[in-house]
């Protein structure tokens, strides 16, 4: 979900024999599962990837902030706010790890932010679909926190450490996020017919949303190959799409509520036999119509973000103005000794 848009300057896996001796030993390194750190050579193209989806993953999880912080003063009881509030905080939080650990690469958060805000870097699709009711809080917990579980899990194994690391802390906290919205569904669909329909309605509207989440189709995706051979990626985006459904659907009948795919049937011959859900692809022109600015909150949630930064310039000055204020009286007091 955090490489839907990431494109490189090589096209598919450099034959060996055509690498140069640094990136051969690189090539071992990563084979022989070793962690890449910051100060190590690597390949710009490496570098260039990195940047790219860990910068898109960093703002995924700042504007992932919006469609839910609308909602803290009016979730419905006090507990819910709390809960909600401390979620959001959380979001707030990965960002912040996420962006210290692109910087690690050689590139500022603000040059991060402003390719964020000139339309040159992105942010997952499913943060442009807008929440509509309480049961879309529990959706979004429930299905996009389980998708983004899904894809930051083996995301603990890549190949560059801090990101990896990074991937250690936020895991166990979107663990938190996945069972709050569960149990919003479980209220919702336990409740009045009404609330039963507001939770069916939610899921009808976020599961194709959220299986896009993924990114596209392995047959579309030309950097796939590239990525899996550097253990950026650990698991397909086809792969990730279907342990989401075979997790999810059983989940769904457990709500009581309606599957929101009517192909969504067990097949016991997929997987070499193991058995996997049959589901519906999701409409990948939308999705793509949705990456180029075109979905139902694209230009709200831009929006939202470039008044943040400009409204927020005062205080960025301040703290600068103040930190070089110490920096001068430091070196004062050095050269005075």
């Amino acid at each position: 979900m955090y490489a839907q848009m990431v494109k490189t300057a090589g096209h598919g896996i450099k034959p060996r024999d055509r690498m140069t001796p640094q990136e051969r030993a690189f090539q071992d390194r990563i084979d022989a599962g070793e962690k890449i750190e910051p100060k190590d050579w690597m390949p710009d193209e490496y570098r260039a990837t990195l940047i790219r989806q860990i910068g898109q993953h960093a703002h995924s999880e700042i504007v992932g902030q919006l469609p839910e912080g609308n909602w803290i003063t009016r979730a419905p009881t006090l507990e819910r706010k709390a809960i909600l509030l401390a979620k959001v905080q959380d979001e707030a939080g990965h960002g912040l790890y996420l962006y210290s650990a692109c910087e690690t690469l050689g590139v500022s958060r603000d040059e991060l932010i402003a390719m964020l805000h000139a339309g040159k870097m992105k942010y997952s699709s499913i943060f442009n679909y807008p929440t509509l009711n309480w049961a879309d809080i529990g959706a979004v917990g429930w299905l996009v926190d389980g998708a983004a579980i899904m894809n930051q899990v083996q995301l603990q194994k890549t190949s560059y450490g801090p990101y990896a690391r990074a991937m250690v802390r936020i895991c166990k906290e979107e663990s938190f996020h996945q069972r709050q919205g569960f149990s919003i569904m479980m209220k919702m669909a336990a409740g009045t017919p009404a609330q039963k329909r507001m939770a069916q309605d939610a899921l009808n509207r976020l599961w194709f949303p959220s299986l896009m989440m993924f990114g596209p189709p392995d047959k579309d995706s030309a950097h796939t190959a590239q990525s899996m051979a550097w253990k950026i990626k650990i698991n397909t985006n086809d792969e990730l799409r279907q342990r989401f459904v075979d997790q999810t659907v059983p989940q769904i009948d457990y709500l009581g509520l309606e599957r929101p795919d009517p192909d969504l049937k067990w097949n016991p011959d997929k997987a070499d036999g193991k058995g996997g859900f049959d589901y519906s692809d999701p409409d990948w022109a939308e999705f793509f119509a949705v990456l180029k600015g075109n979905g139902p909150c694209n230009t709200d949630r831009m929006k939202a973000r470039v008044d943040a930064w400009e409204q927020g310039a005062w205080v960025r000055d301040g703290l600068s103005a103040h930190a070089a204020k110490r920096a001068a009286r430091s070196a004062q007091q050095t050269a005075a000794q």
